[in-house]
């Protein structure tokens, strides 16, 4: 307990928790985290900090006034009141700085009021779930006008522990029962939670509210703030959504931002990594940190090819103008030339600019690969407007979380994509692809169509380039692992991962490409080269078979295919039905590429036995950087088995090194290239990504290794240099003998015959783990996730080469949406 004189020359008792407040703790500090609650916490609510602060650092945790276990006062402490209440009691504990504040809830304005009243002390800030400001047209979230209503306010806050309840009560998941009541615990009784009541009334909804002209002057005052900032966001929040973090990012742009996916209003409690994450963040106080992201201007490069470069240059050559660019297979049958599509990129892109898309805004798009996609992205970047690529392969659940992470300004869909915005409360301007009546279009809140866009557009100047450090996507990863990420890149790493690609793989004006992976189909415009997309649901790759590969492939002459493990699959699964025609399509192909998940030597040969004069290609790489590595049948032929999958060299321009495991799994050594090391996969390319996209903590544990990406699969290299992939670092099995990657264990049983698929998962508690391996056999069985009967399982232990707890057959096996190829072993494993 502290007495504190306040400004009326009171003697108040504050509760304060204090790392160093005991005789032994180390007197020496490299700064101070105050950290401010808001209604109706407490200091409990950073407990954890508390008990193990960053490296050298006090914590004092405050109880506010009429708060915890701080005196009550019997009066209605207002917004400047609680300010300078923090102010003496920083300067009763003799706090003179370096001070980061750390706030939750209503006491972020409290901590930002004080951190701007001791500039001289301020080092650095954390929010959570906060808010300066009611953005314009947006409502106060209900439950706080909800609490404030004079026929409701004592009875739900001070009366009854309805409102201390409610707190805990909307976190995911729920917290224990120990925790809910501890945060209740000081608010007991009616007198004791006065406050909680006074504290919501205190809320300044109104202008003429008595703390408005105090929060006023915090919310413009936040604004000139140079400070190191991470803003850590339980977007699952009913009180401070999304829309409050986005108010924020506007006062300071130079913030570093977490959203904690998932996690509601005590983000503390929801998420488990929060308190790593600050605490992370305060050791590397004075590194680099975000910066607002930089617009549009003149190229500086005169030797640079933009993304749309080649797709100009076709258009413009009468030589290849009248040829096409864009085949649609399916209903449309669409055949787009070079002059078509360059001409509608550039009056479309002018017309974006007329309805106010401007360079920097994000601008996602749900339009199937087509004419229509091409010519929306190179538009877009032909402005300097960013695209958010989330496909329907992440499902309606992972779309809307992806969309509702990145934030677009705009949105461009097509019919059912403006239904499903408006069905999972996708916010932005809208726009309509593809044929749409105006009636129609006004019913789904779509402002204009890309064809009147066009229209608008026709024959307008347009600005400058992009630079090549402007950013120009958010792509998302598929979500194998867990949430789907967005990944930044910037104009300078794709057009670097075009020309990668384009070395690597000899690609020249000559070539066709037909990618049954949607997201490749735009980088023919890019390569300078014609682009089919075959007759399949994009969320569905599997669905791929022989007639429709080579229906795609004879629409443009192709002689590139890039498609999925699965795709493949199916091909060779239906390649009876393959008509002579068809078989004499698919002899014209020279490449075949194939990535998304390990692909088995023995399913390459089958697809060459219908591609006769093609060369088959596994690249390695992910949605962060690709590609990573490559190798060909040939080489797969000669590396032979090993544990898990050889996927070759690295392809020129990117370097790989490996950090090795310890006992316990976690990749904690240094970079290495030694042969034969385990460990997490580290890669370093011009083409790798900028950033993950408002995911500071994600971002922070990949690039660690300034310069490197920390790709989150394991493996090797061995003694010839190449790289073998073992797994995912969160699927390694941690046994009491040490570290297991299921990979090379799948791939053994894989050889057996009969058996179609595997995956080796671990079950129990980490370090005492067992295996269980899951087998789909062929044919699958009439029943799914049975024991397998004696012999199978004997055989499968025999040739897995670790010991196997258990054996059981499925009928299928969990796999991602986007490739379905990768195995969901998380999944199998609970």
């Amino acid at each position: 307990m502290v007495d504190v004189v306040d400004a009326d020359g009171v003697i108040r008792g504050f509760h304060v928790l204090d790392s160093h407040a005991t005789a032994d703790a180390a007197p020496a500090v490299a700064g101070t985290l105050l950290c401010v609650h808001g209604n109706p916490t407490w200091s409990y609510l950073w407990r954890a900090l508390v008990a193990a602060p960053p490296t050298g650092w006090r914590v004092i945790a405050v109880d506010q006034l009429g708060m915890g276990f701080s005196e009550r006062i019997g009066e209605v402490r207002r917004l400047a009141q609680r300010i300078n209440d923090l102010g003496r009691l920083t300067e009763a504990l003799g706090v003179t700085g370096p001070v980061v504040t750390v706030a939750h809830d209503w006491g972020g304005p409290v901590s930002l009021g004080w951190a701007l009243a001791h500039r001289d002390q301020l080092v650095g800030v954390v929010l959570a779930n906060t808010a300066v400001h009611q953005p314009a047209g947006s409502p106060a979230p209900a439950l706080i006008r909800l609490a404030r209503t004079p026929a409701l306010l004592r009875t739900v806050c001070e009366q009854t522990p309805t409102f201390v309840r409610a707190t805990t009560a909307v976190s995911r998941p729920r917290p224990a029962a120990a925790i809910r009541d501890a945060f209740a615990a000081p608010y007991a009784t009616a007198d004791r939670r006065r406050a909680v009541a006074d504290f919501v009334a205190d809320i300044p909804l109104e202008d003429d509210h008595p703390s408005m002209p105090t929060l006023v002057d915090i919310a413009s005052g936040i604004c000139d703030l140079d400070v190191p900032v991470l803003l850590a966001w339980g977007p699952a929040d009913p009180v401070f959504s999304d829309l409050y973090l986005r108010d924020l990012i506007t006062r300071l742009p130079h913030a570093d931002v977490h959203r904690y996916e998932g996690a509601s209003h005590l983000v503390t409690e929801d998420a488990p990594s929060f308190f790593p994450d600050v605490r992370a963040w305060i050791e590397h106080l004075g590194a680099t940190h975000a910066t607002a992201p930089a617009r549009a201007g003149a190229s500086v490069d005169p030797d640079r090819r933009w993304m749309g470069a080649a797709l100009s240059e076709r258009g413009l050559d009468p030589d290849t103008a009248g040829e096409v660019a864009v085949a649609e297979l399916g209903a449309t049958g669409r055949r787009i030339t070079w002059r078509r599509l360059a001409g509608v990129v550039d009056d479309l892109a002018a017309g974006l600019l007329d309805a106010d898309v401007r360079p920097g805004d994000r601008v996602a798009l749900l339009v199937p690969p087509g004419a229509d996609l091409t010519a929306a992205v190179y538009a877009c970047w032909r402005i300097g407007a960013v695209i958010v690529v989330a496909d329907s392969g992440l499902g309606p659940r992972g779309l809307a979380r992806a969309l509702r992470g990145a934030w677009p300004e705009h949105l461009i869909a097509i019919d059912r994509g403006l239904v499903a915005a408006r069905a999972l409360r996708i916010g932005g301007r809208r726009f309509a692809a593809g044929p749409m009546s105006a009636g129609r279009a006004r019913l789904l809140g779509a402002e204009a169509t890309l064809a009147t866009l066009a229209e608008r557009g026709r024959g307008r100047a347009l600005p400058p380039l992009p630079r090549p450090d402007d950013e120009a996507a958010v792509l998302f990863t598929s979500g194998a692992t867990g949430t789907a990420k967005g990944v930044v890149y910037r104009h300078r790493q794709i057009e670097a991962n075009r020309d990668a690609l384009a070395a690597l793989y000899d690609i020249t004006s000559a070539d066709r490409l037909v990618a049954a992976f949607a997201p490749f189909a735009l980088y023919g415009p890019a390569l300078g080269i014609a682009s089919a997309v075959p007759d399949i649901d994009v969320a569905k790759p599997a669905d791929l078979d022989a007639s429709r590969l080579a229906d795609a492939v004879r629409a443009v002459g192709a002689t590139l295919v890039w498609a999925s493990p699965a795709s493949l699959q199916n091909v060779v699964d239906t390649a009876g039905s393959l008509s002579a025609d068809g078989a004499a399509d698919l002899a014209t192909v020279r490449l075949l590429m194939s990535a998304g998940a390990p692909v088995p030597a023995r399913l390459l040969r089958e697809v060459l036995s219908l591609m006769p004069a093609a060369q088959a290609h596994t690249p390695y790489g992910m949605t962060e950087v690709l590609p990573v590595a490559d190798i060909d049948l040939a080489g797969l032929d000669a590396a032979g088995t090993g544990e898990g999958v050889c996927v070759g060299h690295a392809v020129p321009g990117a370097v790989v090194m490996i950090s090795a495991l310890d006992a316990a799994g976690s990749a904690t050594g240094d970079r290495s290239a030694t042969a034969g090391v385990t460990g997490e996969i580290l890669v370093s390319a011009p083409w790798a990504k900028d950033r993950y996209d408002r995911l500071w903590a994600t971002q922070a544990r990949s690039a660690r290794d300034a310069g490197w990406h920390r790709t989150g699969d394991v493996g090797h290299l061995d003694e010839a240099g190449r790289l073998w992939v073992e797994g995912r670092l969160a699927h390694v099995i941690t046994t009491d003998d040490g570290p297991v990657t299921p990979v090379g264990v799948e791939q053994r049983v894989l050889d057996l015959p009969g058996v179609r698929s595997a995956a080796c998962v671990g079950i129990g508690p980490a370090g005492a783990q067992v295996i269980a391996m899951l087998v789909v056999p062929d044919p699958p069985p009439a029943r799914r996730g049975v024991l397998a009967d004696p012999a199978l399982a004997a055989q499968v232990r025999a040739a897995a080469g670790v010991p196997v707890a258990a054996v059981l057959v499925r009928r299928e096996l969990p796999v991602d949406v986007r490739h379905n190829s990768k195995i969901d072993r998380a999944a199998l494993s609970a």
